[in-house]
């Protein structure tokens, strides 16, 4: 037996452990048993730190948490690196960095797109639709529920409370990030779903979920790149917080000011001129 061959085996063979709800366990699953355990404490350090203490503004709160649920302690790591304030006062300056901006418009975009993604995943196999369908439906779910939930709906506030502009402010860079996303996502998701272990089709099995966590890993580093670089061009907003918005570490005010004017629809230009002649 090759090398490969005997640890693809020892992975998938049964250990002697057995479980109320899963019954006996294959090596796979008790190893993702042991990653969920340290995905939920992961979660709760999170949850409780941005909810509790960190400065970051709502939507991010529940980006970071999302996405640690989905990546685990990897979730946490890049939560106390780039956005975790180190001490009191210091979050704006923590946050200003280009790496750490781009990061956070790319927890951002996955904590939306692939939430949305992994319940159309879950709805598609319960039915047990073709897998070519599913990842139209969950390519059409993660792009609705990333634009229309967690870009326009929690960041309409930007757009002077207009739920309009602000879809049509996330429209373009939205679709450009979730479409980086899918390309890591859904390759990891068919070579996995229908590799070896067919229970990685099964939302009631462990090996789904790892499948998933896995799948958002390869999103999340697919999609940063291009996050990062439509930062930089005031395409998107950045580490997302009450102190600092966007590139630079800028306030909210300033994200106002770079945007609504783009957006609200030119005035008449004969008022403007009667308005500047009666300034005179």
């Amino acid at each position: 037996m090759r090398a490969k061959d005997f640890c693809a085996h020892e992975i998938f063979s049964m250990t002697e452990l057995y479980l109320p709800f899963f019954g006996q366990l294959a090596w796979i699953d008790a190893i993702l048993l042991a990653w969920f355990t340290l995905t939920f404490f992961s979660v709760a350090y999170v949850a409780y730190d941005a909810f509790t203490k960190n400065p970051e503004m709502t939507v991010m709160k529940w980006g970071w948490v999302l996405v640690t649920l989905y990546l685990g302690p990897i979730g946490l790591f890049l939560y106390v690196m780039s956005c975790k304030e180190p001490a009191p006062g210091t979050h704006k300056e923590f946050v200003k960095p280009l790496w750490k901006q781009g990061l956070g418009s790319a927890i951002h975009c996955v904590a939306g797109d692939a939430t949305g993604i992994i319940v159309a995943a879950v709805i598609t196999a319960f039915l047990g639709l073709p897998m070519w369908i599913d990842l139209i439906v969950e390519y059409i779910a993660g792009f609705a529920f990333g634009l229309l939930i967690f870009q326009a709906l929690f960041m309409k506030d930007m757009m002077g409370g207009s739920y309009i502009k602000a879809v049509k402010h996330s429209l373009y860079p939205e679709w450009v990030s979730m479409n980086f996303m899918m390309a890591g996502m859904f390759p990891v998701m068919v070579v996995l779903m229908m590799g070896r272990d067919m229970r990685a089709m099964e939302p009631t099995e462990l090996v789904f979920w790892g499948t998933m966590s896995v799948a958002v890993a390869f999103g999340l580093s697919t999609c940063y790149s291009v996050n990062v670089w439509m930062v930089s061009k005031g395409l998107k907003h950045g580490m997302g917080t009450v102190r600092a918005l966007g590139k630079g570490g800028h306030s909210l005010e300033a994200e106002r000011k770079q945007w609504l004017p783009r957006l609200e629809p030119q005035t008449n230009p004969m008022l403007n001129a009667s308005a500047e002649m009666k300034g005179v």
